[in-house]
């Protein structure tokens, strides 16, 4: 018998270094600057032909190869694997090589094949405790209980599909396994990057016949488990900050003259707008050269639509919005398209015909950015919206699945360009795919069932780091008239998704124009609002960032042993501090629609009602049509903005409400340069905002901001609003300070503000009531 003990050296002993306001929040998680797939030695333990490799206390690396050819290249879903080597210790006895952590203890029958036909005498085994109970894992174990994960699409989707969803990485057996080598749904593998220069490229297994699996014993400590998946498998990077806002789209045969339109009648209208969308038919008839277009397929702009293209895009950037062409590139290049002759030259194509789709093929990709894409972005289009819908197999290499090649590659390009924030709006290409957001969820039926699973859909896609999906708001087929409650009610819940954008087919009984409805004061109402949240939507676009812990998530994250955290499963948590429940059902034309919420321990205030309600219970609660269910936590500290327009300018007031039944909260609100990768080199600022209450006393205060950016303000008015609040007897604000507060009596809030102050300097106010 042996026994080694490993620990890791000084050298791996990694040290987080943040501004001090940050240092309570993020320090559970290392950052790490850049990616090495090969792990560091220590971490290592060799067995003939198995190889482990133990990444975490609860998390080990396990392959197996008979040539005992293993892989130290980044993989499609694993791209770090050199993570500060934890403690564990290894031992040889009657045969069996055991590795143990603190959280693990792994045995392998030495000499055999990890994968046996005997459950109960296995050649490989993990014990683990989850809630005092021993739990044993091994290969081939089915786990009834993964929470699961995320789809490709949701095309043709009519209420609840979750058994199209894929496993999670978190399981309420405690346990979960990540295996490279299983197909995936779409019948695709996870493969390797090249490592080469320029856009890493797809490269085979060296030993095809490997195992290469890891293990996942979290128990129930969901968000350490995300957390440290994100630190091998890639961040969740953050979309830029106009991806927030409203998007208008629907796939119609709309002109120039039609989208010039349409953006005047939204700024008529007082509508806030961020991103119009431009669908197929921007491009002619590729086979044709026709401007009647039936072809999905096609990348010369439809002159007789869009006779100035580039004049068009100019007037859509200076009416403060950016734009997307929507792509379905499946059919190649046709001879009659634009530029093709480059592109043809470039590839060595001389007999005139159509160029296949080959983005598997490297040469490919470089002449068809270069030649068929670039043109369009050289004249402004902001970003690509892909909609391959073909086969899902790449034709000339074994085992890529095109959605994530697709994917990867597009998001790759654009990061390479340098020219705006990384992103690519397409669909979901499996496990790793988080590292190119964004989805959208593709063409569901317009019917309160398809709304109804949203909800669990977008939180449940957080399992797998997949936070931002962007649904068709309203439907995208719809049988017979519009429904302005459904409508209404998709839109309520859009304001409380990653992204806001209201879509359907190319249907004439199909209306998106939200101020054509009878209702549409309170869509409008409900866009403001999702206006008045983008500071806290971004603070936690960053938190995802930084912790793998995405904007809308399962209540199980924050309650796994509650047991109404698994089945209230219409509603979740909106970042750390809201609770929302949206309404997904008719109210029969009653006008109010009863719902039943449950609220977790601590006391929650309503905000559609500004009612304090107790925790730790379930409650049914009447909403009208314009109210949403959404709940504050207990002393939150909600940053928000004052009316907008669009978000190309920050705002120099900030709101900050502060919810009340709390001893204390606080927010650190985040801000960056908005639209260019710069955030990931330490381009930011936080600002620390905190309410305490003590006795009949609460201070609220704005902490001097922590960071630098390019274009930051240097100086904010603050309109603090403490909700459900009594009338004050005094109010007192830091020496040198002067500001003003008013009590609304009916609605019981106290308004104080504060004209613009130095952002670098402190600030406090006193309410005594």
């Amino acid at each position: 018998m042996s026994k080694k003990v490993i620990r890791p050296s000084k050298l791996f002993n990694m040290k987080l270094h943040l501004p001090l306001c940050l240092l309570g929040l993020f320090a559970s998680l290392p950052l790490f600057a850049e990616n090495n797939p090969a792990a560091n030695p220590n971490a290592i333990v060799r067995s003939d032909n198995m190889r482990f490799t133990v990444l975490t206390p609860e998390m080990i690396r396990i392959e197996w190869s008979a040539q005992s050819q293993f892989e130290d290249r980044a993989s499609f879903v694993v791209i770090n694997r050199n993570l500060p080597v934890p403690d564990y210790t290894t031992r040889e006895e009657d045969g069996y090589l055991f590795i143990a952590t603190n959280k693990l203890v792994l045995r392998y029958r030495i000499g055999t094949h990890p994968v046996s036909n005997d459950p109960c005498d296995p050649n490989l085994q993990i014990r683990m405790q989850v809630n005092g109970e021993e739990v044993v894992w091994y290969p081939g174990k089915k786990d009834p209980y993964n929470l699961k994960g995320a789809t490709r699409t949701l095309d043709n989707a009519e209420g609840d599909v979750r058994s199209w969803l894929e496993d999670g990485l978190i399981s309420r057996s405690g346990w979960a396994v990540i295996d490279e080598k299983q197909a995936r749904r779409d019948g695709s593998l996870s493969l390797m990057f090249d490592g080469g220069d320029g856009v890493e490229w797809v490269a085979q297994r060296v030993d095809p016949q490997s195992i290469d699996r890891y293990f996942l014993g979290y128990g129930h400590d969901y968000k350490k488990a995300l957390g440290d998946f994100t630190r091998i498998a890639g961040k969740i990077p953050m979309p830029p900050m106009y991806v927030f806002g409203y998007w208008y789209s629907k796939y119609q045969r709309y002109s120039e003259q039609d989208m010039r339109g349409i953006v005047n009648d939204i700024k008529a209208n007082d509508i806030p707008l961020d991103v119009l969308v431009i669908d197929m038919d921007w491009h002619r008839n590729g086979k044709t050269g026709s401007a009647d277009n039936t072809e999905w397929t096609g990348w010369s702009w439809n002159r007789t639509l869009f006779p100035d293209p580039a004049g068009f895009i100019e007037w859509l950037h200076a009416q403060n919005l950016k734009t997307t062409l929507n792509l379905h590139p499946a059919d190649g290049v046709y001879p009659l398209e634009d530029n093709y002759s480059l592109l043809a030259a470039d590839l060595n194509v001389t007999n005139n015909q159509t160029i296949p789709w080959n983005i598997e093929h490297k040469p490919f990709y470089e002449s068809f950015f270069n030649r068929i894409l670039r043109p369009h972005e050289n004249i402004g289009v902001d970003f690509w919206w892909l909609d391959w819908q073909q086969w899902m197999l790449a034709r000339n290499e074994p085992g890529l699945g095109n959605t994530f090649w697709l994917n990867h590659v597009f998001f790759s390009d654009k990061k390479r360009q340098r020219k705006g924030r990384s992103f690519i709006f397409h669909r979901w290409g499996g496990l790793g795919n988080h590292r190119y957001p964004i989805g959208f969820s593709g063409d569901t039926h317009a019917t309160f069932a398809s709304l109804a699973f949203q909800p669990y859909f977008t939180a449940t896609a957080s399992n797998v780091g997949y936070g931002y999906w962007s649904h068709d708001i309203g439907g995208h087929q719809q049988s017979g008239a519009n429904d302005p409650e459904l409508y209404l009610r998709w839109i309520q819940y859009g304001v409380f998704s990653p992204v806001l954008r209201t879509h359907a087919t190319n249907a004439s009984n199909i209306e998106r124009r939200i101020w054509h409805y009878p209702n549409f004061p309170l869509m409008r109402e409900a866009i403001a609002l999702r206006y008045a949240l983008i500071p806290y939507i971004y603070t936690f676009a960053r938190y995802a960032y930084d912790t793998g812990i995405s904007l809308c998530r399962p209540m199980y994250y924050d309650y796994p042993e509650q047991e109404e955290a698994y089945r209230y499963e219409g509603q979740y948590m909106f970042g750390n501090d809201m609770l929302v429940a949206p309404v997904t059902k008719s109210d029969k034309g009653t006008g109010a629609v009863a719902q039943t919420v449950w609220l977790p321990e601590g006391k929650w205030y309503e905000a559609a009602t500004g009612t304090l309600l107790d925790g730790g219970t379930t409650v049914t609660r009447s909403f009208t049509r314009e109210q949403i269910p959404y709940y504050y936590r207990a002393g939150a500290v909600i940053p928000l903005y004052p009316k907008l327009n669009h978000l190309k300018t920050r705002p120099d007031t900030l709101i900050v409400q502060l919810a009340p039944g709390g001893d204390s909260g606080e927010c650190m609100l985040y801000e960056d340069e908005e639209d260019n990768d710069n955030y990931e080199t330490n381009a930011y600022t936080f600002t620390k905002i905190t309410q305490s209450q003590a006795g009949n006393v609460r201070t609220c205060t704005v902490h001097a901001r922590q960071g630098a950016f390019a274009g930051m303000l240097q100086q904010r008015a603050y309109r603090f609003e403490l909700l459900a609040a009594n009338r004050p007897s005094s109010v007192e604000f830091t020496a040198g300070q002067q500001g003003t507060y008013r009590y609304d009596a009916e609605k019981k809030t106290l308004t104080v503000s504060l004209p613009l102050q130095p952002c670098s300097a402190a600030l406090t106010v006193k309410i005594t009531e």
